[in-house]
């Protein structure tokens, strides 16, 4: 079963987390991936809308291509529930002195 491309170039961006287009380009053409200019814009917009990645200008021909990172906050409530049951779950073994 082929991989699809779009998971491929997420794949080469993730490896190194920020790149210009044309070194994508070209790390993709080097692994005999032929695709065409549009075809490649266009999964670059689709995983830009997917919001796996983050696309901006840095030059005039040149885009710089970021993996997103997302930043999962724990939830406070959760926590403090969690460190209750935590502790219930030890205090419910009698004779076992800390």
């Amino acid at each position: 079963m082929a991989i699809p491309l779009r998971n491929t170039i997420y794949e080469k961006i993730k490896e190194v987390n920020s790149l210009t287009d044309t070194e994508l380009y070209k790390s993709i053409t080097k692994d005999g991936l032929n695709v065409p200019e549009d075809k490649f814009n266009k999964l670059l917009l689709d995983l830009e809308i997917l919001g796996l990645i983050k696309v901006a200008w840095f030059t005039k021909d040149e885009r710089r291509i970021e993996v997103v990172v997302i930043a999962k906050e724990e939830d406070p409530i959760k926590k403090q529930n969690k460190e209750v049951m935590e502790k219930d779950y030890e205090a419910s073994f009698p004779g076992l002195d800390k």
